[in-house]
């Protein structure tokens, strides 16, 4: 599309192509309805929209009768440059979504920027099955079994703080596991082909195991009152409720001394897992620091 063609609009219709752009490359669908409530406009402005958005880019959506909706093309090709940061901020937070321009910041501020992000067409790919409840075809790059073909079933994007990751029932091995995104490559939507009883999300007793969990400044390091105030902590324990699919992943990035006998004594250690034997049976719990587990719990492949 032209940039001048957009920009004759105003930016209020730049905004709504924009989360038509979005809603269509990585939900693979958009109604009128799905317009009206988040801008505020009547059904005859949505229906406008969408015949502009058809005009300016005719490959990118297509009228399905039968679903009463507009599809993703066959053709697709994104109207709208938005950075990673911001498609996943949208996906997994709800805002975002207006046109991709350069704004001034209100403060002067710094953070860690990640040191690997998804590819877009790979997580629309990703997320469009996701919404669509269906599976997904994939090539699939695992670190302890190399390159294979699998059809997963994927139900939620997981953040590690590190990479992000899709849950999914993986046929191939018959059990719920973790995807790292940037290791997938070629996925299909295979929409219209059926999912099982047993490869639905309130199937994996993973997710929806939900883990309660005591955090306490750790017992080897000094001034304690301070880890109570820099975890807001009442009574001096922080009470957590973790799935225990994602435990073993924030017990990590929080740098929580998971062992019995709170021996990690590094100074980024300045918690303890109090109950440590809430992480019986988890299978995320391998990746906790010094977590020690009772007996062998088979760790989720590429779960790291």
């Amino acid at each position: 599309m032209p940039k001048d063609q957009l920009a004759e609009l105003t930016q209020h219709q730049r905004d709504r192509l924009a989360f038509i752009d979005l809603r269509v490359r990585f939900v693979g669908e958009i109604r009128r309805n799905d317009l009206v409530p988040r801008f505020g406009i009547q059904s005859a402005a949505a229906t406008r929209d969408l015949a502009l958005y058809k005009e300016l880019a005719p490959g990118n959506i297509a009228y399905d009768a039968k679903g009463k909706s507009y599809v993703v093309g066959p053709d697709f090709r994104p109207v709208f440059d938005f950075s990673p940061e911001r498609v996943l901020s949208w996906l997994t937070q709800g805002f975002g979504d207006c046109e991709p321009m350069r704004l001034k910041t209100w403060v002067v501020s710094e953070s860690p920027s990640r040191l690997t992000l998804p590819d877009l067409d790979v997580l629309a790919n990703v997320t469009r099955a996701i919404h669509l409840e269906c599976p997904l075809g994939i090539e699939y790059h695992s670190i302890s079994s190399g390159q294979s073909e699998r059809e997963v079933v994927p139900f939620a994007l997981i953040d590690n703080g590190l990479r992000w990751h899709v849950r999914a029932f993986d046929r191939k091995s018959q059990e719920f596991r973790d995807f790292v995104i940037t290791r997938i490559r070629r996925p299909v939507v295979l929409k219209g082909m059926p999912v099982a009883a047993h490869e639905t999300s309130d199937q994996d007793i993973q997710w929806t195991r939900i883990l309660e969990l005591d955090l306490v400044p750790h017992p080897d390091q000094p001034h304690p009152e301070i880890s109570e105030m820099d975890y807001s902590m009442e009574r001096g324990v922080l009470k957590m409720k973790l799935r225990a699919a994602m435990a073993g992943y924030i017990l990590r990035k929080w740098s929580v001394d998971c062992s019995p006998t709170h021996k990690l004594n590094g100074p980024e250690y300045r918690l303890w897992l109090r109950n440590y034997l809430a992480l019986y049976g988890v299978r995320s719990a391998v990746l906790a620091p010094g977590y020690e587990s009772p007996v062998h719990v088979e760790p989720e492949q590429d779960c790291d």
